[in-house]
Parts: C-alpha cells; structure tokens; sequence
C-alpha cells in the first residue's frame, strides 16, 4: 500500500467512527416511553416492583433487568492489539468496537469499561465489583502477566463469566483451525511437533488449548525473543512460561524447529525463515498469526514447502485467525443458561463447533458475503467465515450443553433443539415463522422442480433442501454446468445422484414433452414446431409441463425475467378449471413482526370478485405459518369518505365477502396506517369490526401493493418470503429475481406442503 493509499484509509477509518454520530454504540429503550402510565411503570412508582422481587430472589434480575443478556468489556489499554500500552482512553475505539460485534453476531449488549488502572489485584477488584451490573465480563487488552492474575482472581470470586478473550478466543479458534488443518494433512495431535513464538497470554493459552485436544506437553517447543524457554532459564520467566520449559542444550529457533509439525507464531515480523520451513515434517502446518506483519509470507513458505497449510491473522489471506468466531458465540451460549463461569468443556465445544461447520457445506449467506473466494474445506478454508450465520446456532448451543452436562448452567435448558431454533430464529429471521410450513412439508415428500436449475442460489437451496427436508428437488439445465458449479462452489451435491437433473438440450422424455405443451396449445396458435422450439428453449415451460403430466408436484420459477412472463406459461399448461392465478402474496418480515401484501403481481386492476377472492386466498396462505389473518381493504379512501374508482372497487369487495360467513376478520376501506394502529381506527370508526393491528393488507391495485412491498424491503429493512402464487393448488410460484438461496429454501417449503394442509 503506498503512502495515498494509506492516508485514505486512515481518514476513511477516522469519519467511520466520527460520522454521522460520534463512536459506534447507543443506548436504545425497549419499552414505550410514550406517556405518563408508561413512565410511572419504568421509574417510580412501579420500578419498585421489580426491584423488590430482584431483592427477594437474585435470579429475578435476569427477568426484569437486562443483566443476563449484557456483557462488560474490560480493559486497562497495557496491550492495544499491536499498539501496545496506549493507555484505557485511548483503548475506548478498540472497546467499542468489540461491543459491537457482541450485538451484530450474537444480539448482546455490552458496555465498554476502560480503567486507569496498572496494578492488576486492584484492576481485579475494580471488576469484581462490577459483578451486580453484568451477566458476564470480557477481560480484553490487559497485558502479560498482569493479565492472569487478573483473570485467576476474578474468576475465583465472581460467580459469573469470566473470559480474557486475548488469551482464550485466540486459543479457541486456533484449536479449531489446528484441528481442521490436521484432518487435511493427516496427522494426529499425540503425534505432531509444535513450535511456538511468543510467550505473551494467547500464545501461552494457546498451547494449553493444544494439551487440552491432545498434544503431547513434551512435545511442545516454547520460543520467545530470548530463545528457547528451557529449564534453568531465569530470564523473562513467569510461571506460565515454564510450564512449557524443555530440559534441552537447544537454544533458538533455529534449533529446534527441524522434524516441527505445527509452527505457532504469536510474536512479531519475519521470525520465521524460508529456510526453517525447509526444515520441518512433510506438509507443515504454520500458523504465523502476527498481526499485521506475520512471522512469515504465505507465499514465502510456500516457495520452499509447496505442500505447506497457512493460517494468519489477516484477511487478506485464506484461512483468517480472527477471535470474532469465538467470543459472540461462547458468551451468548453462556449466557443463556446462566453459566457461572466458562471452563474448559465449554471452549472445547466452542472448538468443535467451529471446526465442524467449517467441514460442512458453505452456507449461500457466507458465500454472498464473501464473492470470489473459494469456501470449500480443505488446506485454503479451515474454519468458517464470520459472517456465516449458522455460528451462532451451532456454537452457542454447544457451548450451552457443555455448560449443562458440567454442571455450571444456572438456568438449563429443558430442549436444547428448540433452544437452537430460536437462535436460528434470531439470526434467519424468517426460520421461527418458516417453523409450521417445515413441518407440513416433511408430512410429505413432494418433488419441486426448479426451472432455473443452473443458477448458484438455486444450487445452494437444492443442497439445504436434501440436507433440511424431506423433498426432492428436480433440477433443469445441463449438467456439465451444474456439475461444474456445484463443484467450484463445495456444494456436496451432484447430479442424478443426489437429485433428477432434466437436460434441455438432450433429455429422453423431450417427445413426450413437446407433445404434450402441443396438445395443451394446439388450439391457441402453437405448432409442432413452436412446440418443439419451447420444450428445447424455455424451463418454465419444461417445469409447467413436468407438473402437468404428473412427474413434478409443484415448480419454482423467476430467479431472472418478469414476473408476468413467467405467469404466462404457468397460467398456459396449469390453468384449469379449479386452478387459476388470482393473486401473489407476500409475506414481509419486520422487526415487530409480519406484515402480508397482496396482490403484488398478478392483477393490476383487481375486480371486486378478484379482491374478494384475494382475500379468501390469503386468509387460508396466512394461516399456513401459525397465524390468524386480519385483513385490512387499503385505499386513499377511508370508510366511505371519496368516491374514487379504487373505494368503489374495495367496498364492493367488502359487500360480496359479507354475503357468506367467513373464518376470518376483514375490514374496510381505510388508510394504511389506520389498518395498522388499533387506536385510530377506532376513533375514526368506533364499532369497527377488527381488534388490533391488521396483519395483511390488500390493495385496489398491483403497483400500491408492489411499491409498499419494495418500500419495506428496501427501506424498512424487511425480509420478504414470498411471492406466494395463489390460486395455482400450490403446483406453481414465481419468485422475484431478488431472491436469495434462503429465499428458495422458504419457498420450496412452501411448495412442498400438501394441498390438503391449507385447503
């Protein structure tokens, strides 16, 4: 990086944390302050309740406070990532920072302490007496020794969390890298020799982490900036240092890294040689983890141990040593079950939580958010990336059962699955409502096929429909392409093995399927040849087609083109006379919870008969996911007030509804906000018939519908599933270009459910 370059960085760096607001935490409420009856709950007189049930019962702090769900992160500033001793105000970006990440990956709030304090028994007893505050403490950049004994005694007298995280989150993501990079070279932790630079807190827990999985204490080499930590030795010695002491005449690195299995370097710039590689086992294993330099170039080792599998601490490189795989998890799995501390079952489980996920298959949302690099295991990807959202299911929960299989756990948890699905919940924010669809879909194991079998999201979803579902997923396209895709990709799948693949350019049943979208056509204006053109050409056409004959029970089509192209075909081979389009809904997830929008694609000026039939239709696809529907009649008019086209339409709507009994609750015509504020309504109309907010709004046409749909997800920040094609018997649905592979996945549950689980 030259001189322009870095200065743009640093002024970069700098207005990120200046704009638009100082620093990068805030305090937010959770609960309305909106009134006088709200602040007589959350201050005086009713705050006396909850302090009184917190002074009869300690536990209760963790029902009326945030305590349980908040972490303090620590620190004196002694050891600033490499900066060394900045001092606790100049350590307050660092702080913030890591605060931060405790509520991105995890949903954990923190505050940052920075303490002006050296001694480290009184920065200890500083801590300890933080206990009544925190649900946990994160001990962070306190330097070595000072940082055990700070540790030791809060530990002992705390009967809370307490994790440095320098020491223990860089040994536990190490022991998982370690244990992957093992698997790939085929070695063993009874048998390998390490290496190691650095006699500073992580390098030491580290090596402990090691003993824990299994390596021989004898064969653990410790190097510092003295040389070898040997037996007599009495410079720059403390008692963790001489754990690791040798009884040897070795004296430098040099010396002993010849036969060396694993190389760990937590020390400083270029300690390792080109030539010292040269000297270690058959296909080494060198974590060279300085920051930012490391103790040796990736591709200096690589120039004479070819064969060689790196880590580093940067991000530049594969294979990135990087603690935030660690400390959100371990603390939010903690947390949960009211853990009295973090012992060494529970990091143990944080390693293999961590490396087993990097084993399975890359998950679409890691992939997306890191485009171009190669996220299959092997020697390049050892452990998973920070930005997979299965970490926090998979390790969290880990760390929970070890908590209570040790006895640590305050609070266990009576169903652990069910614990890890509301982690999913939180990080997938459609899983918790997707929950009752899944189930219905493994009622049954129907055959969705995908009409855009070639595309990377539709890969990705076939690989977590075999790995979550019970349906089978058909693939169109050419398996030279999806073979090689789902290759580059390390996705486990293939094709005909793992699902049917249907080739339009070489498929046996082609005839068949020209003749029958003939037969279908034949009296609208398509000749045999036409017909053979768009069985050759057009995979929704093929997927209609496979549905109609039988041999698929519903497709997915729309990954790219229009919407209402695709609905052309599907409306050509599967309309009938119990089957027709009469609307899309879309489910957009908020942060307070559902919201479904109709009809967004189908109809562009609906008949009153159309938006009565909207209306039926979401009722029964709303209650797919558990909910009851409340349908609010959208329009700039508002129970009767103009006498505009689309109020017109929506009352008539409303009059045809009222003819019948119906198992749902409707009303209108209003505004939008008067359908979702219970309030208003009721002053604008007191004997209206709904109670509460609306959870599906139906408008008098499509672009209403669309834009208010792409507001909430463009703006609002909503999660959309959907579109859901209604009308079709579940056989068909047309997704947005937009959608992701989890967006596929939600859909193909859906398709996968039987018509007789929603009528």
């Amino acid at each position: 990086m030259n001189d322009t370059a870095r200065e743009n960085a640093r002024q970069a760096a700098l207005s990120y944390h200046e704009f638009p607001k100082p620093g990068k935490l805030e305090i937010r409420a959770t609960k309305p302050l909106a009134n006088g009856r709200d602040l007589a709950r959350a201050y005086s007189p009713g705050v006396a309740e909850a302090c009184l049930e917190i002074g009869a019962d300690a536990a209760n702090a963790s029902r009326y406070t945030a305590r349980g769900n908040l972490v303090g992160v620590v620190t004196n500033g002694t050891a600033v990532l490499g900066l060394g001793d900045i001092g606790a105000l100049a350590s307050k970006p660092v702080m913030e920072g890591k605060a931060v990440l405790f509520k991105k990956f995890a949903g954990i709030d923190c505050f940052d302490i920075e303490l002006n304090e050296s001694d480290p028994e009184r920065l200890a007893e500083l801590v300890c007496a933080l206990e009544p505050t925190f649900g946990a403490i994160n001990l962070e950049d306190i330097k070595a020794p000072d940082c055990f004994i700070v540790e030791k005694i809060c530990r002992e007298r705390m009967k809370i969390p307490v994790f440095h995280d320098d020491q223990h989150g860089t040994a536990i993501v190490v022991g998982a890298a370690a244990t992957n990079a093992l698997h790939v070279a085929g070695k063993k932790w009874e048998e390998i020799k390490v290496v190691s630079t650095g006699g500073g807190a992580a390098g030491i827990a580290c090596l402990n982490m090691l003993v824990k999985l299994g390596v021989r204490h004898r064969n653990i080499w410790l190097c510092d900036i003295h040389g070898l930590v040997h037996e007599g030795r009495a410079e720059d010695m403390n008692p963790q240092k001489a754990a690791f002491a040798q009884a040897s005449d070795l004296r430098t690195l040099d010396d002993v890294i010849e036969g060396a299995d694993l190389f760990l370097g937590l020390s400083g710039p270029d300690v390792l040689s080109p030539e010292m590689v040269a000297k270690m086992a058959a296909r080494p294993i060198i974590f060279a983890l300085a920051n930012p330099t490391p103790e040796i170039m990736p591709d200096a080792a690589r120039a004479v141990a070819p064969e060689a599998i790196i880590a580093t601490g940067r991000s530049d490189f594969p294979n990135q040593v990087n603690n935030v795989l660690c400390f959100p998890f371990i603390f939010r799995g903690a947390l949960d079950v009211g853990a009295t501390e973090i012992n060494d079952e529970m990091q143990i489980a944080c390693v293999e939580g961590i490396a087993a996920l990097a084993r399975a298959t890359t998950s679409a949302e890691a992939a997306a958010a890191y485009q171009g690099e190669a996220l299959t295991f092997g020697a390049d990807y050892l452990i998973p990336k920070p930005f997979d959202p299965r970490l926090s299911g998979i390790v969290s929960t880990a760390v929970a059962r070890a908590a209570m299989e040790t006895g640590v756990a305050t609070r266990p948890r009576a169903d652990l699955d069910a614990y890890k699905a509301r982690l999913d919940a939180a990080v997938f924010k459609s899983a918790l409502l997707m929950r009752p669809v899944f189930e219905a879909a493994k009622k049954d194991a129907r055959r969705i096929v995908f009409a855009e079998g070639e595309d990377e999201r539709v890969l990705r979803a076939a690989q977590a429909i075999l790995e979550e579902t019970t349906e089978r997923p058909i693939l169109i396209g050419r398996p030279s392409v999806i073979e090689t895709r789902c290759e580059r990709m390390g996705l486990g799948i293939r094709p005909v093995r793992d699902f049917q693949l249907v080739n339009p350019e070489d498929d046996p049943r082609y005839r068949d399927y020209w003749g029958s979208y003939h037969q279908i056509m034949k009296r609208r204006g398509v000749s045999p040849d036409l017909a053979k053109a768009v069985m050759r050409t057009n995979t929704t056409a093929i997927g209609a087609v496979m549905v109609h004959r039988g041999e698929a029970d519903s497709m997915l089509c729309g990954t790219f083109g229009e919407y209402r192209w695709h609905l052309n075909y599907v409306t050509q081979v599967l309309s009938d006379g119990d089957h027709h389009p009469h609307g899309a809904l879309s489910m957009m997830i908020l942060e307070d919870g559902p919201l479904f929008i109709a009809d967004t694609h189908v109809r562009v000026f609906p008949s009153p008969e159309d938006l009565a039939e909207t209306a039926i239709g979401a009722a029964r696809h709303v209650r797919r996911f558990g909910i009851e529907p409340k349908i609010a009649f959208c329009s700039q008019s508002q129970f009767g007030n103009q006498g505009e086209d689309s109020g017109k339409r929506l009352r008539a709507a409303i009059a045809l509804l009222d003819q019948q009994p119906r198992d749902f609750c409707y009303e209108g015509e209003m505004n939008i906000d008067t359908a979702l504020d219970a309030e208003l309504r009721a002053r604008l109309l007191p004997d209206n018939r709904m109670d509460g907010a609306a959870n599906v709004l139906i408008f008098s046409n499509a672009d209403a519908a669309s834009g208010v749909r792409n507001i909430l997800k463009m703006k609002g920040g909503g999660l959309e599933v959907g579109p859901i094609l209604m009308g079709m018997g579940n056989r068909a649905h047309i997704v947005s270009p937009s959608i992701t592979a989890r967006g596929l996945l939600n859909m193909a549950a859906i398709a996968g459910t039987p018509v007789a689980h929603y009528g």
